[in-house]
This record gives C-alpha cells, structure tokens and sequence, in this order.
C-alpha cells in the first residue's frame, strides 16, 4: 500500500509538476492516440492549468469496502459503465472534512478510479466532472493513508473529442468545494 509521500521541498514538487504537464501537452499535441483531433493538431499550444498550489496536495485516509458495491455510472454519450466501489476516502480541504469514493472496474486493477466534480466545473474546468487516478503499490488497506494531489486532476478525452465515451461523476463524489487545481477547461 502507498503511504503518503515524504514532504518533497515545494520547489521539486512545482518542477515535477511542470514537467509532468509538459509531457502530457506534448502528448496531445504529437501522438496518434491524442484526443485532439488531428486537425486541430497543428494549432494545440497546451492545455490550460491551474497554478501547481500545494494546499490542494492533501492525505486521506481510506476505508476500504469489504464487499465492493456495484455502482453504474452514466457516459458523455448517454450509456452506462460498471464500476465497483471499493473505497471511501476521507480528507480535510480548507478546514472542511470531505470524502470521495475511490472504483475499480476489476478486482486486478492496480489503481483506484476517483472521478469528481466541484464548484469549478463547467465553469472553469470541464462541464463533465475530472478524473484522478491513484497508483497504489501492494494491498489497499483499512485505516492506511494515500496522498489525494488535485493538481494532478485532469479532463476525460471526451472533453477534446466526441468520439470518446467517459464516466461521468456519480453524486457522491460531487464536492461541495472548489478544486482550483489541476487541468481547467
């Protein structure tokens, strides 16, 4: 199980974060897989960010469902998935408690899914809710501890193109904050 993370100086953090984001823009603007339609290839510059803000770098602390609950999830295009809830996590954001639940389609996904909406969306960020997705190393654990980086939060390929199909954010996981960190729209 991934424990939080040691404090990496804010420094390190923001250059990791950068060069993370300019990987990905080089992504969408070069690859083949791009979401960005290869027409519009040519003029993509970047995507739009939010500044890398530590205060949105939080731990939570998970609890683990034993029994994973079938949970379907409506798409961009109307039709539905299947995920299986598999975590409940628990955090505190500018002096507010929260919590998101954290999906698995199958018991081998190494990740956990966290798809979410907050007070940004289809404001500033993307009217179909943003995404996380949390590596996590051995057993997933009652009681553990897994570093929650909003900055890290970006958009589904639904939002660039059409020819995509992603989950929408259950009710559960809409945040009555605002997350003005990760990818904007």
């Amino acid at each position: 199980m991934t424990t939080p993370e040691k404090r990496v100086d804010d420094d390190t953090w923001k250059r990791q974060l950068r060069e993370n984001r300019a990987e990905k823009d080089s992504f969408f603007a070069d690859h083949r897989q791009s979401p960005i339609p290869p027409e519009q290839r040519a003029e993509f510059d970047g995507l739009e960010y939010f500044d890398p803000d530590p205060t949105y770098r939080v731990v939570a602390t998970v609890t683990l469902h034993e029994e994973p609950v079938a949970v379907t999830m409506e798409t961009s295009e109307g039709l539905t998935v299947d995920y299986n809830r598999v975590a409940t996590l628990r955090f505190e954001l500018a002096g507010a408690h929260h919590e998101l639940a954290g999906y698995r389609q199958s018991p081998e996904d190494g990740s956990l899914f966290v798809p979410f909406r907050d007070k940004t969306t289809g404001q500033e960020t993307y009217q179909g809710g943003r995404y996380m997705e949390l590596e996590v190393e051995g057993q997933l654990a009652d009681g553990a501890e897994i570093v929650l980086d909003f900055n890290l939060a970006y958009s589904p390929f639904c939002a660039y193109s059409e020819t995509f199909a992603c989950p929408l954010p259950p009710e559960e996981n809409w945040l009555e904050t605002t997350i003005e960190a990760g990818e904007k729209f």
